[in-house]
């Protein structure tokens, strides 16, 4: 593909609202994760929750797109003038010609989980539930594309965790069919009753913070983002600092509905795509922000597939010890942590991870450094076998 400019991210996790605030965190080493009390839910959890979402109720004419994801979703719009990077794009292209492509699982389930729990005496659930604009998939897409007042091509992607990774791919292919000029991408998921009990039952949740790669992991973190970022053929605007998309790669190895191929297959299959895409092989990569969720074969299956292709090379590691594990949300984070790893010249570490599995053979870093970084790749895997790779950076 030819490499495609990336405005700054716009971004709110666990650690904080913006890139600043981001940065910072990575840099002190400091995780957001802290020990679960979302809606008073009685698990024995850690969350990376994300704050403000309680105090910024969408109101007006956004009122009946009031839940919790879009509620996140207009946190990480307000962020590092990203509201002025889209009103400047509608001006140069039309509000009819910027693609919006973004990535959720659960959407604004809580919305119903808590309508549910209203229900009246015949099972009915109250009046004041709008699904459509709240829950439903595509709702979050309505709701931002209305709140930009953009006009262009529009879709959600829910493919479990490798949905806000998805949708640069899909971006780039739309931009280069010609059927828009620029694109949005990114998206959101928010903490709930649904995912916190439904990867409790897996038996898949770690009791105190999620630890990628370590001997002694357990299991996930949940986390919560939302993350946006604008996609466009690079221009006058654009100079040497600017971060690129160079390549991305996809892949389905429909293995099993939960549980990664143990020996990486799709993974590496993606990874692969990805370098194709951009021209590139694997020793011009500089890091990989890593899938890295923490749970037993998750984390051994990823470290073979990195192991196959970069040996031990490449530095590499997990930031889901900092914000948890984002699911939908996890790919559009992992991409804006290499934008800004390349940006600053900072290799993040990885909280919490203190001895990493001797087993594994790929080269896990534990604590932040500085570092010459030109081109990142960024990995979210999904249940069923859903894969994404991106590789960022600045071309030579």
């Amino acid at each position: 593909m030819k490499p495609l400019a990336l405005s700054p991210f716009a971004l709110v996790t666990s650690l904080g609202a913006g890139e600043e605030a981001t940065l910072a965190a990575l840099r002190a080493g400091r995780s957001g994760l802290a020990p679960c009390q979302f809606d008073t839910l009685p698990l024995a959890a850690w969350t990376g929750e994300a704050q403000g979402c309680d105090d910024a109720p969408l109101t007006g004419a956004w009122a009946s797109f009031d839940c919790r994801n879009n509620r996140l979703a207009a946190l990480a719009l307000a962020q590092d003038g990203f509201l002025n990077i889209v009103e400047d794009a509608k001006t140069r292209y039309g509000a009819a010609r910027i693609g919006l492509f973004l990535g959720t699982s659960t959407s604004g389930i809580l919305q119903t989980e808590t309508a549910y729990r209203q229900r009246n005496l015949d099972g009915a659930l109250p009046p004041g539930l709008d699904y459509g604009r709240t829950h439903n998939t595509y709702a979050l897409g309505q709701f931002v594309r209305a709140y930009l007042g953009l006009h262009g091509p529009a879709f959600v992607i829910s493919t479990a965790c490798a949905a806000t990774s998805k949708v640069f791919a899909s971006a780039t292919r739309m931009i280069e069919a010609g059927l828009c000029d620029a694109a949005i991408v990114g998206g959101a998921d928010t903490l709930c009753a649904t995912t916190l009990f439904g990867f409790h039952a897996l038996g898949v949740m770690a009791e105190g913070p999620c630890r990628p790669f370590d001997a002694a992991r357990s299991g996930i973190s949940i986390g919560e983002a939302a993350g946006f970022t604008l996609l466009e053929r690079p221009g006058q605007r654009h100079d040497d600092e600017t971060i690129m998309l160079l390549g991305t790669g996809e892949s389905a190895d429909a293995y099993h509905m939960s549980s990664p191929h143990p020996d990486g297959a799709g993974a590496c299959r993606a990874m692969e795509l990805a370098l194709k895409d951009a021209g590139l092989r694997s020793k011009n990569i500089g890091y990989i922000n890593l899938h890295g969720t923490a749970t037993l074969a998750g984390d051994a299956a990823e470290d073979r597939a990195i192991s196959t292709l970069f040996g031990n090379e490449v530095p590499c590691n997990s930031s889901k010890g900092f914000t948890g594990h984002t699911l939908g949300a996890s790919g559009v984070v992992g991409a804006a942590i290499c934008s800004l790893a390349i940006r600053n010249k900072f290799l993040p570490g990885s909280p919490h991870t203190t001895r990493p599995d001797p087993t594994f053979t790929s080269n896990y870093l534990t604590t932040g450094r500085a570092a010459q970084l030109s081109i990142a790749m960024s990995n979210a895997f999904g249940f069923g076998g859903v894969n994404c790779s991106l590789i960022l950076g600045r071309p030579s």
